[in-house]
């Protein structure tokens, strides 16, 4: 036993520890990564469940420390990830292998290493490559009480982003050693959050392009107020795509919060722009109609969010839904009840929130002339009836407005004259509509109406006698069931809240009903 003592002392071995960090879902955790060097066979272990891409870092890492121009000879090294039982993945844990191994035989001399998080993917030639999901695992980082990071020179605006945090972008493994060593410190990095929503950029969209379709723009207000889920139907060209694109336009702005939580799902997708600390505007998402149930739900070898969660606060639109995979959207039918979606694992099980509007579209029939009053259709009943049932109950059954969308005559086209209402005027009535909303549900922990229970509707969707009789009336003429029922009168909420009104008035719920052409089975007639 002394000779073994003995040994270590002379030939200089210790353990080294560094911290680094790691997901689970959409939150981060704390890895420790504890290097020990000691003399023997060559050889290069990492243990503490790590996946194909930790343990080829062992080949990068060397490789790279080479090309740094460090003198490094071959040992026996021992890499340790803990905790153990949580599954590792991803590159981001190649620059604290290097710094521990680095600070190991002396190259690093920075004794209060355990001050700082190191992220990173390391090339061969010892630069630093920008990683997913920096954004998230900073926050967690900084919530542990730790207040310095040491990132990739291209993830320094996402990681800027944590306020309290101070942020050491890097280029190269040099650059971090002569950091650590004091010979040339990397500047501190700092993003004024508080200006980037100052100014928020809609890309040059707005409700005042589209000359006409004042139903159209009045029906996805209401959606906008309510967080409803909308279906547009109409011909080819009616402009059903257009109009979906600007209704992010017309939704309250982001939160800071919201914000930082929509840029934590883009920044672990890896969808984030480099020079873009946080996502300021509503996601809008659109599909192709080829997307696989995994693509738009999430998943995949190494769990990534789907394009549920990429919407998320924000707008979902498939467009010519019909032509989807009936098993694709079927995945959808959960989380759009439960506004998040789980995906297990056999080493874990991960979460990410998908609260979104869901918009789509689609033509009337095959031909999409079935309702154009000018261009005569060539489908007979039964093509349209089989096309209707691409989409199945139990989605539709998650849609509450059905919109009609009419093509647009010429002369409203060539009408400059008029004056169109902009996005900012009718996103000022979404406003106010939503704080009533907010205001109304503070103790119910809902925020829209398109939130609410039986319960609630039974407790502030209550009808005079006679908007009683005008629903009784559609339910006798169009089948409506109970499901309808309740969508209707979520609607009518969302409508009087608009008009600023208390009670939910005949003309409400008159309007509600219309907004519900699918159920009335045209195409049957």
């Amino acid at each position: 036993m002394k000779l073994n003592i003995k040994f270590r002392k002379e030939s200089g071995v210790m353990l080294s520890t560094t911290y680094s960090m790691s997901l689970n879902g959409l939150n981060g955790y704390l890895v420790k990564v504890e290097v020990d060097i000691n003399l023997g066979m060559p050889s290069w272990e990492i243990v503490g469940l790590p996946d194909v891409s930790v343990r080829e870092s062992k080949e990068r890492v060397r490789t790279a420390i080479k090309n740094s121009g460090y003198d490094f000879k071959s040992k026996k090294i021992v890499i340790n990830l803990a905790p153990a039982y949580t599954k590792k993945e991803g590159s981001s844990f190649d620059l604290p292998i290097a710094v521990g191994m680095l600070k190991n035989v002396g190259i690093i001399n920075f004794e209060k290493i355990s001050e700082y998080v190191f992220i990173g993917e390391l090339s061969l030639d010892g630069k630093l490559n920008r990683v997913n999901g920096v954004l998230p695992m900073c926050i967690e980082a900084y919530k542990l009480g730790i207040k310095k990071v040491i990132v990739p020179f291209e993830n320094r605006f996402e990681a800027g982003a944590v306020k309290g945090l101070e942020v050491y972008p890097a280029a190269k493994l040099t650059e971090v050693v002569e950091h650590l060593n004091g010979t040339n410190v990397i500047e501190n990095f700092i993003v004024d959050t508080d200006n980037l929503f100052s100014n928020v950029p809609y890309d040059n969209i707005d409700f005042s392009d589209v000359m006409g379709q004042e139903n159209v723009k009045r029906a996805l207000e209401i959606v906008a107020a309510g967080a409803h889920n909308c279906l547009l139907i109409g011909s080819p060209g009616s402009g059903k795509t257009m109009l979906s694109k600007r209704l992010t336009t017309i939704l309250p702005d982001l939160t800071f919060e919201e914000a930082l939580e929509v840029t934590k799902i883009h920044s672990i997708a890896g969808t984030l722009p480099g020079d873009k600390p946080l996502i300021t505007t509503r996601p809008f998402r659109s599909p192709h109609h080829t997307t696989s149930g995994i693509a738009l739900t999430g998943g995949g070898r190494i769990p990534k969010p789907g394009e549920m969660s990429l919407a998320h606060y924000g707008v979902l639109f498939l467009d010519e839904l019909p032509e989807f995979d009936r098993r694709a959207l079927e995945v959808m039918r959960g989380p759009l009840e439960d506004k998040e979606v789980t995906i297990s694992r056999m080493n874990c099980t991960l979460t990410y929130p998908c609260n979104f509007i869901f918009v789509a579209s689609m033509n009337p029939c095959p031909c999409g002339y079935a309702t154009d009053i000018k261009k005569k259709c060539t489908c007979s009943p039964n093509e349209i009836s089989k096309y209707m049932k691409k989409i199945s109950g139990p989605i539709l059954d998650r849609i509450d407005l059905h919109i009609e969308v009419s093509s647009v005559e010429y002369e409203k086209l060539i009408d400059n004259n008029k004056k169109n209402e902009t996005s900012a005027m009718i996103r000022e009535r979404v406003n106010k509509a939503k704080k009533i909303q907010a205001e109304r549900y503070k103790d119910y922990k809902i925020f829209s109406n398109s939130d609410l229970t039986p319960a609630m509707i039974n407790k502030f969707c209550k009808l005079d006698s006679d908007s009683k009789r005008i629903l009784q009336m559609a339910f006798d003429k169009f089948g409506f069931t109970a499901r309808t029922y309740t969508r209707i009168l979520k609607v009518a909420r969302t409508i009087a809240d608009l008009e600023e009104c208390e009670k939910i008035k005949t003309e409400h719920v008159a309007e509600a009903i219309q907004y519900r052409s699918l159920d009335r089975k045209w195409w049957d007639n």
